[in-house]
């Protein structure tokens, strides 16, 4: 019989992630290993089958009272062998204890269900090259590193369940990485970051305090590039996002479920036009 274990990946080990979501099709971020690491170290597994990778998973921490599982991929020529469910509940126990969200693929939904997840919405992919995008009046938008730190994380907060500090510095500080922050009145209204993917760039978070906001960000964000493709990943309970997504031209090409093991997170829903990424919520 062969041998399967199951074990934490090692930063090295991190690009094995990467790799298996591009040949997924997920269009990942070409940095986004950096930062997701970040977040939790300890939070990366990796299912050996005689010393092979051939199964990964993600269940981050944050705080203490959140998770998000993600990178859940097993290779094809293991797929259907029980492989995949083992190394699932390693992190399900990394997790326990916490309410833990996922954005699960339509061919996965029915199982996550059965281990006691449910969907709240869905996040669409919308991509495409935007036309449209429009600046905003009486809005200025500043590089997202010279907004001091402390009140870009708290900002962030509104839009997510739990601190995420030190991902969210490695996400706004990697040179690849382009992030903006609107300013209204003196007061921080929007904040978006976009990243190099395998194709185009990918928004995300879009957090704004309205519609005309989310445009300027996406407006400043794409301006030195009109001609590059990109993708948001919206949920669908926005309308004004939705709407956004259409008058910037932009095609739906993807949807996943938003699905949580507890009660949905009191949020700002209503101003997040693009999550920040389906892989660590």
């Amino acid at each position: 019989m062969p041998s399967y274990e199951v074990t934490t990946a090692s930063a090295a080990e991190m690009h094995r992630f990467r790799e298996w979501a591009d040949e997924e099709g997920w269009n990942p971020g070409r940095s986004d290993i950096v930062p997701f690491h970040t977040a939790d170290p300890r939070g990366f597994f990796l299912g050996r089958l005689d010393g092979e990778p051939v199964v990964s998973v993600s269940g981050v921490r944050y705080g203490t009272d959140f998770g998000f599982i993600g990178f859940y991929i097993a290779r094809p020529a293991v797929r259907g062998q029980g492989y995949g469910i083992r190394i699932w509940r390693t992190a399900m126990r990394h997790l326990d204890g916490r309410n833990i969200g996922l954005d699960g693929v339509v061919q996965q939904q029915e199982n996550y269900r059965r281990s006691g997840f449910r969907r709240v919405w869905t996040h669409v992919r919308y991509a495409g090259v935007p036309a449209g995008a429009e600046a905003s009046a009486g809005v200025r938008l500043v590089d997202g590193r010279d907004v001091p730190f402390d009140r870009l994380a708290e900002y962030d907060r509104r839009f997510f369940p739990a601190e995420r500090e030190a991902f969210l510095s490695q996400w706004i500080g990697l040179p690849s990485h382009t992030s903006l922050a609107a300013v209204r009145d003196g007061r921080l209204q929007g904040f978006a970051v976009m990243r190099p993917a395998t194709v185009g760039s990918r928004i995300g978070p879009l957090h704004a305090a309205s519609q005309d906001i989310a445009s300027a960000l996406v407006h400043g964000l794409t301006g030195d590039t009109p001609d590059e493709p990109v993708a948001l990943d919206v949920p669908d309970i926005n309308t004004p996002s939705v709407e956004l997504m259409e008058r910037l031209g932009l095609e739906p090409t993807f949807e996943c479920a938003r699905m949580y093991t507890g009660p949905t997170p009191d949020v700002d829903s209503g101003g997040i036009f693009a999550v920040t990424t389906l892989e660590l919520g």
